[in-house]
């Protein structure tokens, strides 16, 4: 076993008392003593778990531990176990510690060069102050230190090719020969790599060898493009199924992307993918832009007469902005999505030429900051900075996440941003919204029977479900789905390119659909359970559950519907007549206060009911629906259900509706009401539902399907 295990083991195995650890090697009482490690959270599941356990020393054991597993030289082995063991103690020290070596010019967030700084420091004989000259062997360890990790950063498009050319004075200066040299980058890469992800050392070892036999060989290479730098950054964005050549095209014709940012072509670029892995390739190239024409930028060009090539920054760190984009939520680590809104929000309304002239936009509670720090000048540092305030909600969001307070938490930060609400119940949690989504196709299925033409708009199309089934049982059909919501776009357009489907979506206000669609060129529009959302979220007049949000979403879909076309509809109903009441005998002992606590936060109306006993109300029946829906659906969508009204007319309320918002234009040519599958089998062991007398009886009719067609010929 190596060494330095036997070291690890005996300090995990409390052998090494806390006491007596400055009797242990230095690398490793620095390791010990990181107070707040610093670790690239990528690929850590949990936040909390950093605070019970030392992530960089774990690291550092995996290391050695591949190593101790390879066929290696013996000097190869003892030297690579000299680099790893030291590779990563930037990272470390206490936070006094720390200060004392940025004084000293310890670079401490460029990590790999502020460990062979430390390496170098510890390794030189400083009696007297006088420090004698390092061996070859102190030297080649520290150049391999130094230059860890950065062919898998190569790879990652994270730096630039001559970042890894102090490897080739390895064999220069006669120190190692060109074989030896490619034995130890192989078995460096091997152990750094494969202690993050096995998995990931099988995908790369190829491209690593490749590049090794570059340096050892001294081959000349160019760099990556702009474009295919980009690609590389967003890897796991283009398997998770971003377009990105498309995306790069649109891109290239709004704005000279290879010119303005050749600038980073020679700086290398740290936790990129960990902080904007989740922002579109269009934000990620805004931010870069942001750093190329901040201040700190700009001065230091002038500085060098205007020469970006020369400037003395060579190292762009995105930390700052990894650290504040995730969260630990009960042990997981969860990306900040309120932050990821707000600046999703913020970067929208930078246009290419604000940024290139380096205008800082007013904006409330967020702005970027680019930093430079005077005993880091080589280093620029990009965040986003939220006002106290805004990070006071955003923190009160995060806690009261599955609450009563949730929806007044959002829609306050909503607020405060100037963000639309009907975004609201997509905003957290959406893959749970888009799984549920997308597991409701057997009830969609049946709008496929009342489509016409062949080209069909599917509003709010959710998870794509609709998309797909028009794509599989209608192929000769265009299908296109059109939200407001950025994230459901973004989820959809990931899912059409790793998927390989033909349908198309965008981002669009179903209320406008004559900015993005011409009129008459649409054979069918379809709204699926969306029209209730619309009336629910949409403020129309100065107030939200407004009838004229409905009739607004009809006359847009009439305006772009060709002549014989159809507008098909599903959604909820209430019942007729409305007088009616019902009794409901609750099964649970919670049932009545769920009542009670459903009554005080609905937002749709005001709900009443009369109790009769601890465990019996009688209550009018569209209230009594209503109260069910959420029922139904269970503490995990509270929050969301209370913001929402799902009966929205009664069949005669919704007839009248189209009637004078469509006119004589317009045929109702079904107009059919049902109760939805399911509800009745929910709800047979938690409540007894009964007519006023106390008999029971059936759940009312809880869903329509209307079809709409526009008068004319259609073009066959």
């Amino acid at each position: 076993m190596l060494h330095a295990l036997e070291v690890i083991q005996r300090y995990k195995s409390g052998k090494s008392p806390q006491q007596h650890l400055q009797q242990e090697p230095q690398w490793l009482q620095w390791l010990v003593a990181a107070e707040k490690p610093r670790i690239n959270l990528e690929r850590i599941h949990s936040i909390a778990e950093l605070q019970k356990t030392n992530a960089v020393l774990d690291y550092t054991e995996r290391t050695l531990r591949m190593l101790d597993r390879l066929q290696l030289s013996f000097w190869i082995r003892e030297l690579l176990e000299e680099v790893l063991v030291w590779s990563e103690t930037a990272k470390g020290g206490s936070l006094e510690q720390r200060r004392t070596w940025q004084q000293q010019g310890i670079n401490l967030f460029v990590h790999n060069v502020g460990s062979a700084q430390l390496y170098h420091l510890n390794a030189t004989d400083r009696e007297n102050g006088l420090e004698s000259a390092t061996s070859p062997r102190q030297e080649i360890i520290r150049i391999l230190i130094s230059t860890h990790g950065l062919i898998g950063q190569y790879i990652r498009g994270e730096i630039p090719y001559a970042e890894n050319t102090p490897l080739r004075t390895l064999i220069t200066k006669g120190w190692v020969t060109g074989g030896e040299l490619r034995s130890m980058l192989m078995a460096l890469n091997q152990c750094i790599i494969g202690a993050v992800d096995s998995g990931l050392w099988e995908q790369v070892q190829d491209e690593v060898g490749q590049i090794v036999d570059w340096i050892v060989s001294g081959t000349e290479h160019t760099d990556w493009s702009v474009k295919e730098r980009l690609s590389r950054l967003r890897s796991n964005s283009i398997r998770q199924g971003e377009a990105i050549d498309e995306t790069y095209a649109r891109l290239t014709q709004q704005f000279p992307v290879e010119q303005e940012l050749s600038a980073l072509a020679s700086r290398t670029l740290w936790y990129v993918e960990s902080a904007m892995r989740d922002f579109s390739l269009e934000e990620m190239v805004k931010v870069f832009l942001l750093a190329l024409h901040s201040e700190e930028w700009e001065k230091e060009i002038d500085e060098h007469l205007n020469d970006s090539s020369v400037t003395s920054i060579r190292h762009i760190s995105f930390e700052p902005l990894m650290n504040t984009m995730y969260y630990d939520y009960k042990g997981v680590k969860k990306l900040n999505i309120y932050k990821k809104r707000m600046i999703e929000k913020y970067l929208e309304q930078y246009s290419w030429e604000h940024i290139t002239a380096g205008e800082q936009l007013p904006y409330p509670h967020l702005r970027h900051r680019i930093e430079r720090y005077p005993d880091l000048p080589d280093t620029l540092f990009v965040t986003f900075e939220f006002s106290p305030a805004a990070e006071k909600l955003i923190a009160f969001c995060i806690e009261a996440e599955k609450s009563p307070l949730y929806e007044q938490a959002v829609l306050l930060l909503f607020d405060l941003f100037g963000l639309r609400r009907d975004a609201y119940d997509r905003f957290h949690n959406e893959e749970t919204y888009l799984s549920d989504m997308n597991s409701s196709g057997d009830y969609k299925k049946v709008l496929l029977d009342y489509m016409v033409g062949k080209r069909v708009l599917d509003i709010g199309p959710g998870g794509g479900v609709l998309l797909d089934l028009i794509e599989q049982e209608k192929p000769e059909v265009e299908a296109i789905g059109i939200d407001i919501s950025a994230n459901v776009i973004e989820a959809l357009e990931r899912k059409k390119q790793r998927e390989s489907h033909r349908w198309h979506v965008m981002k669009g206000d179903a209320l406008q659909l004559d900015q993005y669609m011409d009129s008459g060129t649409v054979d069918t529009v379809i709204f699926s359970s969306i029209l209730h959302e619309l009336y629910s979220y949409i403020e129309r007049g100065g107030r939200r559950f407004n009838t004229e949000t409905v009739a607004a979403a009809l006359h847009s879909a009439f305006q772009v519907l060709s002549p014989g076309g159809r507008i098909l509809i599903r959604d909820g109903i209430m019942s007729e007549p409305e007088s009616q009441k019902r009794r409901i005998r609750f099964l649970e002992p919670d049932g009545l206060r769920w009542l009670e606590r459903y009554a005080a936060d609905f937002k749709g109306r005001g709900i009443s009911y009369e109790r009769i006993s601890d465990d019996e109300v009688i209550i009018p029946i569209n209230d009594a629906m209503e109260f069910l829906y959420t029922y139904t659906w269970g503490e995990e969508a509270y929050v969301h259900e209370v913001q929402e009204q799902f009966g929205v007319f009664t069949p005669q309320a919704y007839e009248k509706c189209i009637r004078d918002t469509l006119g004589e234009h317009a045929d109702i040519i079904m107009l059919r009401h049902f109760l939805q599958k399911g509800y009745t089998e929910a709800l047979e062991d938690r409540i007894v539902f009964m007519d006023e007398e106390g008999t029971p009886v059936s759940l009312p009719d809880s869903t329509c399907l209307i079809v709409i067609e526009k008068k004319g010929r259609r073009d066959v």
